[in-house]
């Protein structure tokens, strides 16, 4: 290929992928004053200035034993001095020592605290942005062991209560649902919930 440049012509031969050298060139890389040199017996400084363009040289005793930490974990706050989570510890009876979960026996307190915020306060249900069935007037709460199973295993979208509550918890709860909700009778028992508790709890994820 011929070029032709300012009236003078200059010939330049391109063979495919084959490299072509052009003599007294100033490039970069022949201003550079001394040879690259990636040695982590050097300063990593030096590697940088010498072209490394960024990268840092670390032996392996560095990168075992870091001389800091990014993150100073001493300093960051620990949750149970954050006030606003010390309200949620009391809503949900939770303690300072890092014991969470609920205290109470009382059903109706306890399904006030879990349940209602999907199921309603009368239970009434509700839809919007997902579908919570009704659970008062609800002949499927005719059968406490419905409850129970549900309560311990979750259902769809409603999480598992397996490590929230214990039997006589989730008892009350039930017995609320069934009776108060409800015009049933039947009389839920811990036993009755331990019949159904199993040693492994479900995923936390309620879509698993």
């Amino acid at each position: 290929m011929t070029l032709i440049v300012s009236g003078s012509i200059a010939l330049t031969t391109l063979s495919g992928c084959s490299q072509y050298k052009v003599e007294n060139v100033v490039t970069i890389a022949s201003q550079q004053t001394a040879p690259m040199v990636f040695d982590n017996r050097f300063d990593n400084q030096a590697s940088r200035n010498q072209g490394a363009w960024g990268g840092v040289y670390m032996s392996k005793q560095a990168l075992a034993k870091p001389t800091s930490n990014i993150v100073d974990v001493d300093s960051i706050p620990k949750m149970l001095d954050d006030a606003s989570l010390q309200q949620w510890l009391t809503k949900f009876e939770g303690s300072t020592q890092g014991k969470t979960g609920f205290l109470t026996t009382n059903g109706k307190k306890l399904y006030d605290d879990s349940c209602a915020g999907c199921h309603m306060q009368k239970g009434e249900g509700a839809q919007g942005a997902g579908y919570y069935p009704p659970l008062a007037n609800n002949s499927k709460m005719q059968s406490k062991y419905y409850i129970i199973s549900v309560v311990i295993n979750g259902l769809r979208g409603m999480p598992s209560f397996h490590r929230m509550m214990n039997d006589e918890q989730i008892a009350a709860v039930t017995q609320y649902v069934h009776s108060d909700l409800n015009t049933f009778t039947d009389i839920v028992t811990a036993a009755n919930v331990a019949q159904l508790r199993h040693e492994f709890p479900p995923s936390a994820d309620p879509s698993e």
